[in-house]
């Protein structure tokens, strides 16, 4: 019999891994009920309460399971930066290997910022904006961006940031094709890279008139 505190570590997980599994049948977490949850996970539904007060907080769980999983990434990207010289396409790769690694903590991501769990709402816009912080510190240490004050590179990283987030629905499910459309991974890069270039020629607002 495993000891008390892995069992009730392997519950959670359980909690956790039942409401992605049943979001991504295309459900939004709003509308997933306490006792689905519990039922997927094998438990009865006055078990869930051993290990969240409500779904509210299992949700504020998955958000901060996700936000782990996209730090560790941005310390990839960074290594690739910092390191290994990277570019724009290479990050996007990494990015990417992410995500198909770990779909459905990203399409929980990319479906709640929207959705109708205000905690959970809130939590996520929370992690983008601490994302984007830490990115424009990042930005502020490399050598091709030391033109751009704080408040320039706060823009930049903002830009990123809700780009990749705006971006996720596609890159997790990318949409059927036509002809001379962009995939989702191309489209990424080169919004990226305009924001990247745009950057790099930023002078300033100037004189307004």
């Amino acid at each position: 019999m495993l000891p008390r505190a892995e069992q009730k570590q392997q519950t959670r997980k359980a909690l956790l891994d039942a409401a992605r599994e049943l979001m991504e049948s295309g459900r939004g977490f709003g509308s997933i009920s306490l006792r689905e949850v519990a039922r997927s996970a094998g438990i009865v539904p006055t078990g869930f309460y051993r290990h969240f007060e409500d779904m509210d907080q299992l949700g504020l769980a998955l958000v901060r399971e996700v936000n782990e999983t996209f730090r560790q990434t941005i310390r990839r990207v960074r290594h690739n930066e910092f390191e290994l010289g990277g570019i724009t396409d290479a990050s996007v790769r990494i990015f990417l290997d992410v995500v198909a690694a770990n779909r459905a903590q990203f399409l929980f991501l990319a479906r709640e910022q929207y959705g109708g769990s205000q905690p959970v709402r809130q939590a996520i816009a929370r992690l983008r904006e601490g994302i984007s912080s830490d990115l424009a510190a990042d930005l502020g240490r490399m050598a091709r961006w030391q033109h751009l004050d704080a408040d320039a590179l706060a823009v930049m990283a903002d830009l990123v940031v809700k780009t990749v987030f705006a971006t996720l629905p596609e890159l997790i499910d990318p949409p059927e094709l036509v002809p001379g459309q962009l995939s989702a991974q191309a489209k990424i890069t080169q919004q990226l890279r305009f924001i990247f270039i745009g950057a790099r020629h930023w002078q300033g607002l100037g004189n307004p008139g």
